[in-house]
């Protein structure tokens, strides 16, 4: 059966911040997700105020008293950096990793690299795929997978093709794919496609390519005003995910604050995900 949560981020319009008033922290978000009765949540680094131990402890406890999974920690990398830049990223990524391990989360989500002006392609991806597989060898000795979130926006992740391509060259056990629905050229929300159709070809041909290796979906969703994602073909998408027989999460990522606070449209847009999973008979 598959699950469905929500990202952490789905909130961060409401978000604490130390320059503006939000409302939203952690216990709050994890307390909307019981609400809305969610099997688990995706957290953000950002989310946390602090790693030690005891505020690991309090996250797992308010988790455990809503009977709430934690999916994977988010962390926002570049590989695409060279030098000291580039390993402060690999450290990032192993500090999540470890704080991972710690709460007994089983994901670390990471993205591969953003291209720098005026670098050839090929270059970037060498040092990409060494920064994966070190990261990778470290997640491995701590039991803990990383997931590759598909990106554009001048990431090197574009298509289904690229995905599958990293995946192969590094061929690691605990490397593994995160699938962004929202997040391939031909996106309304990731590629400037026209925004009063569903997507483009070219998003719905990715999304086939990589999702029989997908192990967690993140469920974009951009416009939902009336329970029904505007943006993406839901029904089509899920129909992909069904011929490969995936069961694993599904997580609510609402990116539409433009249109509508995430207060009212996170909970339409885990309404309308539940439905068309029913409908689907997933």
């Amino acid at each position: 059966m598959i699950k469905v949560g929500c990202m952490s981020l789905s909130y961060k319009d409401m978000w604490s911040r130390p320059d503006r008033k939000g409302g939203m922290t952690i216990e709050g978000f994890l307390e909307r997700a019981y609400e809305l009765r969610l099997d688990g949540v995706d957290l953000h680094t950002s989310a946390f105020d602090d790693t030690n131990d005891a505020a690991l402890r309090k996250i797992r406890l308010a988790c455990q008293e809503r009977g709430l999974a934690v999916s994977y920690i988010g962390v926002s990398n570049d590989f695409g950096k060279t030098g000291a830049a580039l390993r402060a990223d690999i450290d990032l990524v192993k500090k999540w990793v470890d704080t991972a391990a710690r709460m007994g989360v089983p994901m670390t989500r990471i993205f591969a690299a953003w291209l720098p002006k005026g670098e050839p392609e090929e270059r970037v991806w060498e040092r990409m795929i060494g920064a994966i597989r070190e990261a990778a060898d470290h997640a491995a000795e701590r039991g803990v997978s990383l997931g590759l979130h598909n990106h554009n926006h001048g990431c090197v992740t574009r298509t289904g093709a690229d995905v599958l391509r990293i995946l192969d060259a590094v061929d690691h056990p605990y490397f593994t794919h995160i699938l962004d629905t929202g997040q391939y050229v031909g996106s309304p929300g990731a590629s400037g496609a026209d925004r009063e159709s569903p997507g483009t070809e070219r998003l719905y041909r990715s999304l086939a390519e990589s999702a029989p290796r997908a192990v967690h979906v993140r469920a974009k969703f951009y416009r939902v005003a009336e329970e029904e994602e505007k943006w993406l073909d839901y029904p089509r998408i899920l129909e992909i995910l069904k011929r490969v027989g995936f069961n694993g999460w599904m997580s609510v990522v609402y990116e539409g604050f433009d249109a509508e606070p995430s207060a009212t449209a996170v909970p339409k847009a885990v309404r309308c995900l539940r439905r068309l999973l029913r409908e689907k008979g997933m």
